[in-house]
């Protein structure tokens, strides 16, 4: 500043400018020096490690399996020494039934919620009815079909769904037993879908391709496809004496509360404690019911919901060398993140990359507290989960937990304290 003034000073006497010029010249640099001085400082928040062992490390090993005939290699460590509970009996189980093989099909989703309604039809004081997935597969195809005709070829089409699909399907279609449809033909054992998926998507390729957008008469062949690979489902079915259709079954029988069920997702794209979009390819129907929540009180919510008495139907990503069919266990290996060190961020950073996405659906039917980590007892349809000791079981840990699951669908009286920070 006394630069500036010196150099007013000598211009003024050698070349006679105005005095105004250099006032004018003074104020606009201290205004520059003013508005440079109340730059807003950001606080910066450190990452804090204490001098304690943090977690014992995991050394990344490489392992072979056969995959359709063929030797794979991937990346993995050593399982066997993680300490994991010794069986089932530790979580003491919510009632469930056997779990099933969902086959060579991407139906997890049905088999997963299926599983949590027919629990929560026995936590209500209800009957035990072993219920049909595949009725509701069915109906979710015409559906998707119905959406992909509608919108003239743009809508995802394929095997996958979300939770709430299947509450959305028994409303419109009910539901039936097992015993009433199976999606098996005669002399099948296990569910297969290719050949199924495959003809219906080229079909509606063939729609797109030639703009062929008659919904009753693309929907009558879809439906036509889907007889062939799957049987007819039943249009009445006897119950106690009484004939009734599907929808009957389900609101004068089962009478599940379909509306009293939530869905949570934990993510940044979207503000905290409003509802809106999992924008993830299987939700397909682009649903906005989701309610998103910071990742403690997502995890919170799993735990507190278990320890009421609820089970949990959760969903997310299972494409990790810390899982494990042959070992039962799921969990995050240090290489990919020591346990302490997850947060919020770590979870987006991989949603956004893609390391971790929308693979999988399944049941939480138990959950065993600390010493050490906590532990939740995952009733699984798919294959790998029938190669361990556990047949149809997963023993996931609290960080594979924290990190990796996405979605969650519980009963409202389970989080009843959560839901009323959206009605602020």
């Amino acid at each position: 500043m006394s630069l500036l003034r010196d150099f007013c000073g000598g211009f003024m006497k050698k070349f006679q400018i105005p005095i105004l010029f250099c006032i004018l010249l003074l104020f606009f640099s201290f205004g520059l020096t003013s508005c440079a001085q109340k730059e807003k400082v950001v606080e910066k928040q450190m990452i804090q490690i204490s001098d304690k062992e943090l977690q014992e490390k995991d050394a990344v090993v490489y392992k072979t399996r056969d995959v359709k005939g063929k030797e794979r290699t991937y990346l993995s460590f050593d399982l066997s020494r993680i300490e994991k509970p010794g069986s089932l009996e530790e979580f003491k189980p919510f009632f469930h039934f056997p779990p099933l093989r969902q086959g060579n099909t991407g139906t997890c989703w049905c088999f997963s919620t299926t599983s949590f309604l027919e629990s929560e039809m026995k936590r209500m004081g209800k009957s035990e009815v072993k219920l049909s997935e595949i009725y509701t597969v069915y109906w979710e195809f015409v559906e998707k079909a119905r959406r992909f005709i509608r919108e003239k070829g743009n809508s995802y089409f394929d095997h996958g769904s979300e939770h709430n699909a299947v509450a959305a399907r028994m409303k419109q279609y009910g539901a039936v037993r097992a015993t009433d449809y199976s999606g098996l033909l005669s002399g099948q054992t296990e569910h297969d879908h290719n050949k199924l998926y495959k003809e219906l998507r080229n079909y509606l390729q063939f729609c797109k391709q030639n703009e062929y957008w008659d919904e009753e008469k693309a929907i009558s062949y879809v439906k036509s496809i889907l007889n062939k690979y799957l049987g007819k489902p039943p249009e009445t079915i006897e119950v106690e004496g009484r004939t009734m259709t599907p929808k009957e079954y389900l609101e004068t029988i089962l009478r599940l509360p379909l509306d009293d069920y939530v869905y949570f997702m934990s993510f940044k794209y979207l503000p905290f404690y409003t509802k809106g979009e999992y924008k993830a390819p299987d939700n397909w129907w682009h649903s906005q019911d989701y309610h998103n929540v910071p990742l403690p009180e997502f995890y919170d919510a799993i735990v507190k919901a278990l320890k009421k008495g609820y089970s949990v139907a959760i969903g997310g990503d299972i494409s990790e060398p810390g899982m494990s069919g042959e070992d039962d266990i799921a969990v995050v290996p240090t290489f990919d993140l020591p346990a302490k060190l997850i947060d919020q961020d770590s979870r987006e950073f991989r949603f956004d990359n893609r390391t971790s996405t929308d693979d999988h659906a399944i049941h939480i039917v138990g959950y065993k507290e600390p010493p050490g980590y906590s532990w939740f007892l995952i009733k699984d349809s798919m294959g790998s989960a029938f190669e361990g000791k556990f047949k149809g079981y997963y023993f996931y840990r609290d960080d594979y937990m924290k990190l990796k699951m996405l979605t969650l669908m519980v009963h409202k009286d389970a989080v009843a304290e959560l839901l009323e920070k959206f009605k602020k």
